[in-house]
């Protein structure tokens, strides 16, 4: 299917460079030209062969140079579904990449996309009402880039004040990894940098 889909892209949508990327793990992918995202949508939305009539994702992954979009499209008619992906170069870490806004085919993406800035920090051009939807509008940075730092206050308020902060899940994850006989297959979703700056000195 997704040589099939590369051909049909690269055909109907000059530029688009579409390119099946195998996957070792998981799902396989198709990038494609950001510049390009809109059209190629719409021809995977409205093509009789394709006929991706729903939008179940679009999400943001942060890496340091730059910010990966994706779109996980189905076809309830065809039994069919993938993967779109862009890359959207990144040159700093307060960057805001943009992408053209694809709710004029999908109504589920007026939310996801809000979400995906919000999150992520990636600008959706004509988006019909493009605000943040998890932060409030006047938040600082972006919470799911990796070099994200929560403010410490926010309208007088302390942010992340210690009596209502987990530590004891923090120190778990460390805990897991110090005490296994294979450290690099402990996974934790956070770093304490408390215990880092103890175990260095």
């Amino acid at each position: 299917m997704h040589s099939e889909i590369v051909e049909f892209l690269n055909k109907t949508v000059p530029g688009a460079n579409a390119e099946h990327i195998a996957a070792e793990v998981g799902d396989d992918s198709i990038f494609v030209n950001p510049e390009h995202i809109y059209k190629c949508c719409e021809e995977l939305r409205y093509s009789s062969q394709w006929d991706f009539n729903v939008l179940q994702v679009i999400t943001g992954c942060d890496y340091s140079d730059r910010i990966e979009v994706s779109y996980i499209l189905a076809s309830f008619t065809k039994n069919l579904e993938l993967i779109l992906k862009v890359k959207l170069p990144k040159s700093s870490p307060s960057d805001t990449p943009e992408i053209d806004s694809v709710c004029e085919l999908w109504v589920a993406a007026n939310f996801q996309e809000r979400e995906c800035y919000d999150m992520v920090g990636v600008i959706f051009k004509n988006h019909p009402d493009f605000r943040r939807i998890l932060c409030p509008d006047d938040w600082e940075g972006f919470p799911l880039r990796k070099d994200y730092v929560v403010q410490k206050t926010y309208r007088g308020m302390e942010v992340n004040p210690p009596e209502k902060v987990n530590t004891d899940d923090h120190y778990f994850g460390d805990r897991l990894k110090r005490e296994s006989e294979e450290p690099k297959k402990v996974s934790v979703s956070w770093k304490v940098p408390e215990f880092e700056e103890q175990k260095s000195e």
